[in-house]
Order: C-alpha cells, then structure tokens, then sequence
C-alpha cells in the first residue's frame, strides 16, 4: 500500500511539473542562445539582401525603358563591391573604433568566433554586410540614366569601404554617439539618410538629365521622361518591404529568451504598421492636392514610412507607429515637391524617401523613447548628415574633375543601355 502510495504520489508531482506554466522556464543554454542568435541573423541578413533585388526592381521601372540593363548592372556590381569592401576594410573600420572614437582600423574582417560573444562572428559580419550594401543602393537609383558606370563603381567602393562603416561606428561601433547615447535602432540616420546625402551631393554635381526641367520660355520636352514598368516598380516595393522585416527584426541582435522573441514579432508588427500609414498617407496627401492618386508616390510612401519606424520599431505603440510612417509618406510627397522646384533631377525618388524621411524617423524616436534625448539625436541627424553630405560632395567632385562622371549628351540621348553595356533590355524603345 505505501509503494502504491508513494507512486501515486510521484505521478500527481511530475503532471504539476509539466503542466505548470511555459514561463517558468526563462533562460536557454549558453549555446543555444548561440545557435538562435546566429539564425536570427542569418535569416535576417539574407531578407535585408533579398532588398538588393527590390531596389533593382523599383529603379528598373522607375528609368526609361533605354536605361534598364544599367540598373541592373549597376544592382548587382554594387553588391559584389559592398561585400569586397565591407571584408577588406569596412567591418573593422566601424567595430574596430576604440570606444567613445572616431574611426577604426583599416584591416580584412576575420572570423573571431566564441560562445561568450552570444553569436557567430561571420553571422555578424553577413547582418552589417548587407546593410552597407542597402546604403549603397539607395544611391543607384538617383544618379540614373546620365552617370557612367565605372565611376559609379568606384564610388560605390568608397561609400561602403570607408564612409559608411565610419559613421556606423560612431554609433553601432560604440564610439562618440553612442557615448552620448544616440539612439538609432536599425538605422534611420546610420544606413538611409548617409545613402541619402551621398545621392544628393551625387545629383547636384552630375546635373539633371537633358530636357528634365524645362527653363523658361522654352517647350516642353517632346519626349517625357516616362517610367518603363510601374508593376516593376510595385514588385521591387513589395520586395523591400518583405527585406524590412530583416533590416528591423534582426535589428534586435538576439532571440534567445522570452523577451527577445515577443520583441522581434512587435518589431515585425511596428515596421508593417508603418508601412501601410505611408501608403495611405501619401494616397490621401495626393488625391486632396492634385485630384488624382499618384501610386508612385503611394509606393515610394511606403518605403518613407519604413525608413521613418526603422529609427525605433520597437518602442512605439500600433497608432504610434501608423502615425510616423504617415508622417513619412507625407514627407516623401512634399519632399519630392521640393526636389522638383529646385531642380534636383532625382530619378526614383530615393532623397525623400531615404534622406528626408530617416531625419524625421531619427528626430521622433524620443516621442515613443523617454530614454532618447532631443537634443542627441539632433547632434547625431546634424553629424552625419553633414559629414556624408561633404564628403561625399569632395569624392564626386574629384570624379568630375579628372575623368568625368556624367555621359557626353550623345551617349545619354542614346540611352544607357546602348552605351554603357550594349545589352538592350526592351525590344520597343522610348
């Protein structure tokens, strides 16, 4: 009787063992932490590439119908150039920084792999890799259809070789912003606006294209500068918003608990959120000044209200982050305005939806953050922006000045398909 007792007894101890709630159980292993860190940015990393396809997307239907094969050129070269750099110089230029510094060291990345670190080094290094490549990206786009491709290239190797990881450090690389507690959670400032500002120093020096603005008193250009594929253009959006989940998700750098994974899924739900405020907003804003729903602005409204939450995802409520991504699809409308007015030719749009946007994303973050400071986040948005800006500017500059940047106007009435690869992407032409 008292074995069968004490049997019973057992068995009624190990069903509250195992039925007691899932929460009891906090914490993982060292190294299965290690394992669900290092998935989460692989799984992330090759989303945010797959956003190397939606930026070819978009700017293939955004240019003329004469200028396609470049992009897609210029798309996949800039990936190729970014991952060479990133390795050879860029990693340890932005985590190489000695801590509240400035730059980091010129070395190759290579792999340092240890359990304590809470993830795989190369993991690491293929998650920041592919952020330097959207960086690089957002540049191609703007410049389209009049820059030559191989200065393009080379510009493509400083921007991701040595500007960017140098303000990726400032902040991510620990050094002088994130001592003053800058706060930038996936990039907002870091990634789009330093693509931004360097596409728009890019455009003032190389000019717009032949016949995009019209001077006065004279005719309108016979031929508009229409865009070859708007469904193109829908695919590539629809691409990068699918990549955006990796770009902020991964952002968090770690799912290994309880917290982190209810983290990562309101990140997913803030980023999407936002997204659709920049649609609607920009449909709205559209339709109320013009009389017409503009759906490129309603495409490149969705990528302004991305970039703006990518500054925090995670703190905002669902309204908060509706509410920021609106405000960047506004920008974006407006912005787009103003680039026209004052004749800065950007062919996709990418200043307002990358450089206009992501200050507003970086100057809002105190709104859902009360451990974000106004006044920090102004230093850093002022920092950056200006540093790329310059830099930037004196790089092309350079360019210009020795062996050209800009297609002589044969070769860019002829279209750069025609000159530049000699590959036609489309049988009927503009």
């Amino acid at each position: 009787m008292k074995k069968l007792l004490k049997m019973l007894t057992g068995f009624s101890l190990g069903l509250l063992i195992f039925s007691a709630p899932a929460q009891a159980a906090t914490t993982v292993s060292a190294e299965v932490g290690f394992i669900f860190n290092t998935f989460l940015f692989l799984v992330c990393g090759f989303l945010v590439m797959f956003m190397a396809a939606g930026f070819a997307m978009l700017e293939s239907g955004m240019v003329t119908s004469k200028s396609v094969s470049v992009i897609c050129a210029k798309n996949i070269g800039l990936f190729s150039i970014a991952g060479i750099m990133f390795w050879l110089v860029g990693y340890n230029l932005a985590y190489g920084i000695p801590e509240g510094g400035y730059i980091g060291k010129f070395i190759p990345w290579s792999d340092s792999s240890k359990l304590e670190t809470g993830y795989s080094a190369g993991s690491d290094w293929y998650f920041q890799m592919v952020f330097c490549a959207t960086t690089v990206s957002i540049v191609s786009g703007t410049l389209a259809e009049r820059i030559k491709l191989w200065p393009f290239f080379l510009f493509a190797a400083i921007l991701s070789g040595i500007i960017y990881p140098i303000v990726m450090g400032w902040q991510w690389g620990g050094g002088w912003l994130a001592a003053r507690g800058f706060s930038d959670f996936a990039g907002s400032t870091l990634v789009h606006s330093t693509g931004g500002a360097a596409a728009l120093a890019g455009a003032i020096l190389l000019g717009p294209r032949i016949g995009r603005f019209k001077k006065k008193g004279e005719p309108a250009p016979l031929k508009p500068f229409a865009a070859s594929s708007i469904p193109l253009v829908t695919i590539g959006v629809f691409i990068l918003w699918l990549g955006w989940f990796g770009f902020n998700g991964g952002s968090q750098l770690a799912m290994g608990t309880f917290d982190d994974a209810v983290a990562v899924s309101k990140i997913f739900i803030n980023t999407n959120l936002a997204a659709c405020g920049g649609v609607m907003a920009a449909a709205i804003v559209t339709r109320l000044a013009v009389g017409k729903t503009d759906v490129v602005q309603m495409l490149n409204g969705a990528i302004g209200g991305l970039v703006a939450i990518t500054a925090e995802p995670l703190m905002p409520s669902p309204i908060a982050a509706i509410l920021i991504g609106a405000v960047g699809g506004v920008i974006v409308v407006y912005g787009t305005k103003l680039l026209f007015a004052l004749s800065i030719d950007d062919v996709v749009g990418a200043v307002p939806a990358h450089l206009f946007a992501g200050i507003w994303g970086t100057l809002a973050v105190p709104i859902t953050n009360s451990g974000a400071k106004f006044g920090t986040q102004l230093l850093g948005v002022i920092s950056i922006n200006v540093f790329v800006f310059v830099v930037a500017f004196i790089v092309w500059a350079i360019m210009k000045n020795t062996f050209g940047i800009r297609l002589s106007k044969e070769a860019e009435l002829k279209g750069t398909d025609v000159t530049e690869t000699g590959v036609i992407a489309y049988a009927i032409r503009d």
